[in-house]
C-alpha cells in the first residue's frame, strides 16, 4: 500500500497515523525552496525517529532539479543533516517530476533495497 500525504502544515500532524506497517519512507522535497528546508529537516528527523519506521529505508527525492538555482542533492543532504542517519539505509536522488528525470533511479534503488531485505 502506498500513502501520498501532503506537506502542508495542517496535514503534517496526521503523518504518524500512516506509519504503522511501513516498509519504506519516500520523502520528496522542493529543491528550489531554500526558505523552508529547515522545516523539511525537522519533519524528516521526526518521522525517522518514529519507532514504527526505524528499520524502513528512506528514499529522498530532491525534486525540481530542472529549475536553475535549485539546491543540489549534496546541498540538501547537508541541509537535512542526513549524516546523522549513519545507522539507517537511505539514499537521496535529484529528480524532476516535470521531466521524470531521476524517478526511475530512485525507485530502482528502493526496489533493490527492499528486495535485499527479503
Amino acid at each position: 500500500m502506498l500513502w501520498d500525504v501532503g506537506g502542508q502544515t495542517s496535514l503534517r500532524t496526521s503523518w504518524s497515523s500512516y506509519l504503522s506497517s511501513t516498509d519504506a519512507v519516500i520523502f520528496v522535497l522542493d529543491s528550489n525552496d531554500r526558505e523552508r528546508v529547515h522545516l523539511a529537516r525537522e519533519e524528516l528527523h521526526r518521522i525517522a525517529q518514529d519507532e514504527q519506521v526505524t528499520k524502513a529505508p528512506i528514499l529522498l527525492w530532491a525534486n525540481k532539479q530542472d529549475i536553475k538555482g535549485a539546491m543540489t542533492p549534496a546541498e540538501i543532504s547537508e541541509s537535512l543533516a542526513l549524516t546523522v542517519f549513519r545507522e539507517r539505509t537511505w539514499q537521496i536522488f535529484g529528480c524532476s517530476a516535470l521531466t521524470g528525470k531521476g524517478l526511475t533511479e530512485g525507485l530502482d534503488w528502493l526496489a533493490s533495497t527492499l528486495g535485499a531485505k527479503g
